[in-house]
């Protein structure tokens, strides 16, 4: 199987989006387990014995994962930011902009062990060569291991792209740093009525983004990467969401947000210089790695099922 290296992929993503994603979120696409041919050959539904014993963490400790995305759950919660969000395994789940995979890598196996559906909104293929290239190299990855990671189904998200999936059609909408890079894109508004539009009634909606201290000044383009938590709120409440819910489970109050190549200063990406290679003097790289990963909001919103119209009444009562 063709593997693709996390550097690679964000080389490709950096020409592809009119913003910068993060390094870590192009992480490198999944190796698959060894197949055997009985392996390859099986494609059935899980049983309901497997569905009951297949959870989260058996997808965390998969052999298709790298030491490299293992070693980010420490600051991610995987675990933890799942069951905050309510994906329980049975649902349609659709994750926006999943890069090279990390959680990918444990949303479609998790998925597919109990009977749910993974549903990937890549970039937008149309945008350039290198979009279309990063979305074939995602998909030819899954695609070589359905016994591990399910019938994954495509939609495109992106600023010119057509309307993301069918109405009403997903139970969880899932987006995972990505806030900033619409900002930056300028449709970081289209993103939210989208999500709106496919979602049940019901349906969640969950959002992980570095977190801006309100102290700070927002700026509108999000360069540094960081984002005031009421700016999301009030994208999300502008489309029709309703709040449900935050967490902290991803926060680090280590994290001061004031970082001299924003959010990218620290690690995965750990940038030491810019892009004319300048580094500014006494920085010290190590600094940056004690303070670990960013400081997350992790909210919760729901698209608010429809008010139920009293029956008229019949006639003569």
């Amino acid at each position: 199987m063709k593997r693709i290296l996390g550097t690679s992929l964000i080389a490709l993503a950096l020409v592809a989006c009119s913003n910068e994603p993060e390094l870590n979120e192009s992480a490198s696409a999944p190796t698959p387990p060894a197949e055997t041919p009985e392996a390859s050959a099986d494609t059935s539904e899980p049983s309901t014995d497997e569905q009951a014993s297949f959870t989260v963490a058996d997808a965390m400790a998969g052999s298709w994962r790298t030491d490299e995305e293992k070693a980010r759950d420490a600051f991610r919660h995987p675990a933890e930011t799942l069951e905050f969000f309510g994906v329980d395994g049975d649902e349609t789940v659709v994750e926006i902009w999943p890069g090279g995979g990390w959680y990918s890598n444990i949303l479609a196996p998790y998925l597919h062990k109990n009977g749910g559906q993974f549903v990937a909104a890549t970039f937008d293929p149309a945008a350039s060569e290198r979009a279309a290239e990063i979305v074939e190299s995602y998909k030819a990855n899954y695609a070589a291991s359905p016994e591990t990671f399910g019938d994954i189904q495509y939609v495109v998200y992106g600023s010119e792209a057509a309307p993301m999936g069918e109405p009403e059609s997903a139970d969880i909408v899932l987006t995972f740093r990505n806030v900033h890079n619409w900002m930056g894109g300028g449709h970081a508004d289209k993103f939210f009525e989208e999500a709106y539009r496919i979602l049940k009634p019901g349906g969640t909606l969950g959002v992980v983004e570095h977190r801006l201290p309100s102290s700070m000044e927002q700026d509108p383009s999000a360069a540094s990467g960081y984002v005031h938590e009421d700016y999301v709120k009030g994208l999300a409440t502008a489309a029709g969401f309703e709040f449900v819910e935050a967490s902290e489970i991803n926060a680090n109050p280590a994290d001061t947000a004031d970082h001299p190549f924003g959010v990218w200063t620290l690690p995965p990406v750990s940038r030491t210089a810019d892009r004319d290679g300048n580094t500014p003097e006494g920085f010290d790289p190590a600094a940056y790695l004690e303070i670990g990963e960013s400081d997350r909001m992790t909210l919760k919103f729901v698209k608010p099922a429809p008010a139920e119209t009293p029956e008229e009444p019949a006639d003569g009562e």
